[in-house]
């Protein structure tokens, strides 16, 4: 009797303790959003528009590469009409090519398919594929925003301007968590003919294979796409799909303070507000419109660009221009490659000029990032160097170089002989988790 009076008061104290550390953990998530200014989240019963959660969703916030939602939406709209096919080439521009990381990585004047394409944008957020079907769709970007922008009207997404085709920083570019969940409902109901692209885990492209940046697929049931997205200005994005059991919602977080917490952030939003939605209805809930734009443009001028440009990055690992915002993210660049969760590089109008260097012109060097702040790029110099030891007689150098209006600052290091030097100094790099690819001294 003693054991047993013993055993309930031992079951008791721990049913105590679970229940302090349970009501523990969700004033922290709450202490954490509310901390961050940026925050806005929404959840939609896809099947009957309800809206089963909602906070700051109709605040106006910057969408980062949840703007590749809508590239996306006229690329499908374009290929429903039989105006391109998968099988299309897209041809890349020399404005295409010099896009900033995250990117596939065509040089100016190649080109791939249009399949291709839409993978890239799903998967590695490609910035240069982006504008290249915003080229191939509009003419040119600013076009294909006034595009993007119509759209978003006709879908019923009115606080939502675009400016450009990736997400990349524009403080002209903004939307709200709510016209975010009418986008991914929209993409589903309109085109369930090619919505299958945004739950694909990777695809191969070349020699590499090309991880998704959504880490929620495979890892909370029934979620089925949609897309992530990152900039410093907006923080950590996500729109997801959810079908499990007869029941659809799409949910929209914003302003994340990091790629897990936004994601652990997320999974608490399916876990709560799904078994709440409804398995019945089904009607369409966002109303279709007609196409916009204008043909897509034959013959694209394809000018030569001098901005060398890698043909890819290692695969599961973001671009080297990921490097700063990740150490930001995870306080370390030791466990870079382990999870890469940011999309684009971040702009913080820094200007401060590059270091000189006295590398020998037509040498062999390589580099591991770029940057929109010269601090940083040379920052990523250093960290890179104290991870690794066989770079010690390397000169670390950063280059500026302007895309889009904006001046970048690559990181590299010199010293070189051969390609074969630099291959395989990139190649110990890679081993560690370090984005890096040779290339000739400009």
């Amino acid at each position: 009797m003693q054991q047993s009076n013993r055993w309930r008061s031992t079951a008791a104290f721990w049913l105590v303790v679970s229940a302090v550390i349970s009501v523990s953990l969700v004033l922290s998530s709450v202490q954490a959003r509310a901390s961050s200014s940026k925050y806005a989240a929404i959840v939609v019963d896809a099947r009957t528009g309800k809206v089963l959660h909602s906070e700051n969703a109709d605040s106006r916030r910057y969408p980062a590469s949840l703007t590749k939602m809508m590239t996306l939406y006229l690329t499908f709209e374009a290929l429903k009409s039989g105006r391109i096919n998968k099988n299309s080439r897209l041809p890349f521009s020399a404005q295409a090519a010099a896009q900033p990381p995250t990117k596939l990585g065509v040089r100016a004047g190649n080109s791939i398919t249009v399949e291709q394409a839409i993978y890239a944008l799903i998967t590695r957020s490609a910035n240069d594929a982006s504008m290249a079907l915003a080229e191939l769709l509009g003419g040119s970007q600013e076009r294909f925003a006034r595009m993007m922008t119509q759209k978003a009207r006709s879908l019923g997404m009115r606080a939502t301007v675009f400016r450009n085709p990736h997400g990349l920083p524009d403080t002209g570019q903004f939307t709200t968590a709510r016209d975010m969940a009418t986008l991914g409902i929209a993409l589903r109901e309109h085109f369930p003919q090619y919505y299958s692209y945004f739950s694909v885990r990777s695809f191969t492209y070349g020699r590499q294979r090309i991880a998704n940046h959504n880490k929620l697929l495979g890892r909370v049931r029934g979620v089925d796409g949609i897309k992530t997205g990152y900039t410093r200005a907006s923080g950590f994005n996500l729109v997801s799909s959810v079908n499990d059991g007869g029941r659809r919602v799409v949910a929209v977080v914003m302003g994340g303070q990091s790629g897990p917490a936004r994601d652990n952030r997320m999974a608490q939003l399916i876990d709560a507000y799904l078994p709440k939605a409804s398995r019945s209805g089904g009607g369409a809930l966002v109303a279709r419109s007609p196409e916009v734009g204008t043909p897509v443009v034959a013959g694209v001028a394809l000018p030569k660009t001098d901005i060398p440009t890698p043909f890819g990055r290692p695969s599961g690992v973001a671009g080297g221009d990921q490097l700063a915002a990740m150490i930001q993210a995870h306080g370390s660049d030791q466990n870079l490659g382990l999870q890469a969760y940011a999309d684009e590089p971040e702009a913080e109008g820094d200007t401060e000029p590059a270091s000189a260097s006295a590398v020998e012109t037509g040498r062999w060097v390589i580099q591991v990032a770029s940057s929109p702040s010269a601090k940083e790029a040379r920052a990523i110099l250093d960290r890179t160097k104290n991870a690794v030891g066989f770079l010690g007689s390397a000169s670390a150098y950063t280059v500026p170089f302007k895309a889009e209006g904006t001046t970048y600052y690559r990181a590299r290091f010199a010293g070189f002989s051969s390609q074969v030097e630099a291959a395989k100094a990139c190649g110990a790099l890679k081993r560690k988790k370090i984005p890096c690819y040779a290339t000739l001294q400009d």
